[in-house]
């Protein structure tokens, strides 16, 4: 039996002309995360990543902690939803950046309504594959953990696939996945056993290398 460790990306800049960038503190977040692995001696069999720039930065930091350099597979199954286009599915013109507390609400509440829309094919955000053939993504990439591999795995990714990942497993509504996506945290990880025939969760959305009082503050959601 394997453990598959889902891990979302560390801190991106939300809110910047390019969000696809991770923060300094995002750097922090992944590299501490591989520093916490590295005291526990994990070593990975094999490790996958989405395309996307803040995976790859992620991953980066992360083996910087860890000690380790991995020749990792990227799949674009792996990589974010487009949250522009989401948004632009259930509001006319461009969202300004939130500067206060209830724009911030604002534009999640936007955010959940078009992510239903899309989970229920009522809405098809431009450019964004049916939200059935993106979970069916997710799901490839599961099953290619499960049918190559027997050890460790490393997976760094984004929200919405790991909120997706986490809901194929536990055969729960589509629609769940999105207070799980909001829920998560940056750099968290959600770990997974294996076997050819199927993932079970054990842990969601743990943050133990950040559960001390100096990195309190280090613990983001965006």
């Amino acid at each position: 039996m394997g453990t598959l460790y889902l891990v979302r990306h560390g801190q991106a800049s939300f809110g910047a002309d390019n969000y696809d960038q991770l923060s300094p503190l995002g750097e922090r977040q992944c590299e501490r995360l591989g520093e916490y692995l590295r005291a526990r001696g994990q070593r990975f069999e094999a490790v996958i990543t989405g395309t996307l720039q803040r995976h790859l930065q992620s991953h980066d930091a992360l083996a910087r902690g860890l000690g380790q350099q991995h020749e990792a597979l990227r799949l674009p199954d792996l990589n974010e939803y487009d949250s522009h286009a989401v948004l632009a599915t259930v509001h006319e013109g461009p969202l300004g950046k939130p500067t206060t507390p209830e724009a911030y609400k604002h534009h999640f509440r936007l955010l959940r309504q078009g992510l239903a829309g899309w989970m229920a094919g009522a809405l098809q955000p431009e450019g964004m594959p049916t939200y059935a053939d993106f979970a069916a993504g997710v799901q490839a990439a599961l099953d290619h953990v499960r049918s190559q591999h027997r050890g460790d795995v490393l997976i760094v990714s984004s929200g919405g696939p790991i909120s997706t990942a986490v809901g194929l497993v536990l055969g729960t509504p589509a629609e769940t996945g999105i207070d799980l996506n909001m829920q998560l945290r940056n750099s968290a990880i959600c770990e997974f056993s294996f076997n050819p025939k199927r993932h079970v969760l054990v842990a969601y959305n743990a943050l133990p290398h950040l559960d001390s009082p100096e990195h309190r503050d280090w613990v983001t959601y965006t």
